[in-house]
């Protein structure tokens, strides 16, 4: 019984693995661009890579890439692949997921996914806690931090607690074959996830306060436009206004979601002048 663990590069795809490790469960890492001895190629955009990748495999983490999934879909219900957990985005559960691209790119990958008779579990956190690590560069540097919408809520969940999600689901087949909404334990604006990140650090933490436009063209270099707009149509649905906070975490690991605080102290590093 081996499990592929794709986008072995990823936080919650590393977690996981560690998980496995641990508990002695055969497994094997696939990465796009494989870089430890061990890891083997799988780009989920080519089909080419898939056979290689599955062989052997009974279950499959999988991270949501929609552009190949018939393909790797029909791979692995050939090579025997008997459950697939899905890393989806609780993105698609908005009444405008099919007009927002980072939305609809997850919602592509478990329709297909649902549409297969290989039995799915997804996975479907809300804001990751390390996309404040998109901030850690002008918080080392002393800069402000410049974004359109610091009131804006979001539900940031530790990757440790996704990880420990996904081993759960893998492992206890009472878990598996359905949703699974996973947020933290409370919603907050970016104004206070910065103070958190500030009281940590001991120092204050600037905040300019932007436009759209400007974020959209400070960001351009790595956020694609489409994605640019759906995070901006997202926040400013959220500005001011609490989003709902699931018990899925603790459902599925027996214990709480870890806090933000929690998160920021295991990676308080990131946050500092090198």
């Amino acid at each position: 019984m081996t499990t592929l663990v794709t986008g072995s590069r990823g936080a919650v795809a590393r977690g996981l693995a560690g998980l496995l490790q641990e508990a002695g469960l055969p497994h094997r890492l696939a990465s796009r661009d494989p870089q430890d001895p061990g890891t083997v190629r799988c780009d989920l955009t080519d089909p080419g890579t898939f056979p290689a990748a599955l062989d052997g495999a009974t279950s499959v983490f999988l991270y949501a890439e929609p552009a190949a999934a018939d393909a790797f879909l029909k791979e692995a219900g050939a090579a025997g692949v008997e459950h697939i957990v899905l890393l989806s985005s609780s993105s698609v559960l908005a009444h405008d997921a099919e007009d927002n691209a980072l939305a609809a790119s997850h919602l592509d990958a478990e329709r297909a996914l649902l549409a297969s008779p290989i039995r799915s579990t997804l996975l479907r956190p809300g804001a990751f806690a390390s996309n404040s690590r998109g901030w850690a560069r002008s918080i080392a540097s002393g800069d402000p931090v410049r974004m359109p919408y610091p009131g804006a809520h979001s539900d940031p969940v530790h990757e440790a607690d996704i990880a420990e999600a996904a081993f759960a689901v893998l492992t206890d087949p009472a878990l598996g074959g359905r949703a699974h909404t996973l947020t933290g334990p409370h919603s907050l604006t970016f104004a206070t996830q910065l103070a958190l990140i500030a009281a940590a650090l001991g120092r204050p933490i600037p905040v300019e306060t932007v436009t759209p436009d400007v974020w959209k063209s400070d960001v351009e270099a790595f956020v694609p436009a489409p994605y640019a707009d759906a995070l901006l149509d997202h926040w400013a649905a959220h500005d001011g206004l609490p989003v709902a906070i699931s018990d899925g975490v603790e459902q599925l690991t027996g214990h709480p979601a870890r806090s933000f605080e929690a998160w920021v102290d295991d990676h308080l590093a990131d946050f500092r002048a090198h």
